[in-house]
């Protein structure tokens, strides 16, 4: 596939923003695939008032049932753009584990713009929870990222099973992507069993991690979900999160939640959608417990 660079209004190079057969190009030139899907029972047509972008976790893709089953369930109350991250399913590029992704997340609010979406939520699990996170932060602050700059900020961002810091190894799952991504034959396995293209230079330069993008992004809606039966990352990470958020943020401890979108319990998807409408419009929605936090973050124990 041919390929246009698109720099967008920073480089002089005019941007790109049609959609060709579900690809859409990024500020740094790698096309990911999309879908967008109009909330169910909406006519074509009619006013589109709010959408989520998704950004799937590491090793996911559009055709994996979780993340369809995410979408379709989310479809009942808003609108949904799914998109397969950089070195995953039918997009171009290579895997950089939440870093140039938001260049991937940038195009995704952009084109769900053009759609004619008044708000948007970015929502992102685990990879895609650390890239919407630096996305937000980026485009809020209109920070440079390897010398692009991220045009199309969201209204509201919903954080799923993400980590806080880089280089995590303390839990077993997160050692074998370690040496997925750091050593060659790694990254031969993940792209023959995982089909997933590993960038080798991934973190050069070491970007700011999302515990330190997420100070920066106080004023915006921001949903925190993490399960207890996460073993991926522990539950230092969304508290770490919620901290750095302050007092605008929400944070979901899940019980029966696992990791990403394989990890979904019942209810929780149905609990998200009914939740998205209040976030985008920044408020806080119906609670069932709240338990206290020492330094900022409303803490929900969702049953």
């Amino acid at each position: 596939m041919k390929r246009r660079p698109v720099c967008g209004e920073d480089s002089g190079v005019s941007y790109l923003a049609l959609t060709v057969y579900g690809l859409l190009p990024t500020a740094d030139s790698e096309i990911p695939a999309t879908n967008h899907d109009q909330k169910l029972g909406v006519v074509h047509g009619e006013s589109r008032e709010l959408a989520v972008v998704i950004a799937h976790g590491f090793s996911c893709s559009m055709r994996h049932p979780a993340l369809r089953h995410v979408a379709d369930m989310l479809r009942k109350y808003v609108g949904v753009l799914l998109m397969d991250l950089r070195g995953h399913g039918r997009s171009s590029g290579s895997c950089t584990f939440g870093d140039r992704e938001v260049f991937d997340v940038d195009a995704g609010v952009g084109e769900a713009r053009r759609l004619g979406y008044q708000r948007l939520i970015t929502i992102g699990w685990s990879m895609g929870g650390a890239a919407v996170l630096r996305h937000a932060g980026l485009a809020k602050n209109r920070t440079l990222s390897h010398e692009l700059r991220v045009r199309h900020p969201p209204d509201a961002v919903v954080s799923v099973s993400a980590t806080s810091r880089w280089f995590v190894r303390d839990t077993a799952p997160m050692r074998r992507i370690h040496w997925l991504a750091e050593h060659a034959t790694g990254r031969m396995v993940a792209r023959g069993a995982l089909r997933v293209r590993i960038d080798p230079g991934a973190f050069v330069p070491i970007p700011a991690s999302p515990v330190e993008v997420v100070r920066t992004i106080a004023s915006m809606p921001l949903l925190i979900i993490h399960g207890h039966r996460d073993r991926y990352f522990t539950l230092e990470h969304p508290c770490a999160l919620a901290a750095a958020a302050g007092e605008s943020a929400q944070m979901w401890l899940v019980p029966e939640f696992g990791h990403a979108e394989a990890g979904v319990c019942p209810g929780l998807l149905d609990r998200i959608g009914a939740h998205l409408a209040s976030l985008a419009a920044g408020g806080a929605g119906p609670v069932e417990a709240v338990a206290s936090t020492p330094r900022g973050g409303a803490v929900v124990e969702a049953r």
